[in-house]
């Protein structure tokens, strides 16, 4: 009687080891899972309207792989990277926060922007551009003289949309953006509930 005791009370407790090994595993998973696949990002500011406002909440995944143009991205803005006089890369700090930008040129794209006519060319073709606020007029100095330039190899240029009031590459505190700083694209809005789903190019 004292053996199937002994036996009951193993198999008991390799039961309950397996149960909480794989409850530890289960949580393991899905904590990788949010910290490196996917994320919650709220919205600061109004750099995105109409398309984003302040304070909803995203969904971004870092399974993006090369961005194209047209992406939403979050971006950590530790560096800004801009040409030196004689166009080689010059690297300052940045404004060290996390912000949310659109993909406008990709690396080897040519980047051309009419700051009198407000118009933006990538590889010398005008952007439809029905997503954003006001056309793009306000040169924030990082490129000045420079346009039109090819984006290098391993960088992004990006824009707010809300073109008035947007800090992005157009800004000496961005400029080029690394594909190393790109944390994950925005997919999803999460909050609030009235605008919940999937967020468009």
């Amino acid at each position: 009687m004292s053996g199937i005791s002994e036996n009951l009370k193993k198999h008991i407790f390799d039961e309950a080891i397996g149960v909480i090994e794989t409850t530890f595993i289960s949580l393991f998973v899905i904590t990788m899972f949010f910290t490196f696949v996917l994320r919650i990002a709220t919205v600061k500011g109004d750099s995105m309207v109409p398309t984003l406002l302040s304070n909803q909440k995203l969904l971004i995944t870092s399974w993006l792989g090369s961005p194209e143009k047209g992406d939403i991205i979050i971006i950590d803005c530790r560096e800004s990277v801009v040409f030196s006089a004689d166009n080689t890369l010059e690297y300052r700090d940045g404004l060290n926060k996390h912000i949310v930008k659109r993909v406008i040129a990709c690396e080897g794209q040519k980047i051309n922007i009419d700051f009198k006519t407000g118009n933006v060319y990538v590889d010398d073709v005008l952007l439809d551009e029905p997503y954003v606020t006001g056309l793009t007029h306000k040169d924030e100095g990082a490129f000045t003289g420079k346009y039109p330039f090819t984006v290098p190899d391993g960088y992004v240029f990006v824009m707010g949309d809300n073109r008035a009031v947007s800090r992005d590459s157009r800004d000496v505190s961005i400029g080029l953006v690394s594909k190393k700083s790109i944390l994950g694209k925005a997919v999803f809005r999460v909050s609030p509930f009235s605008e919940f789903g999937f967020i468009g190019s």
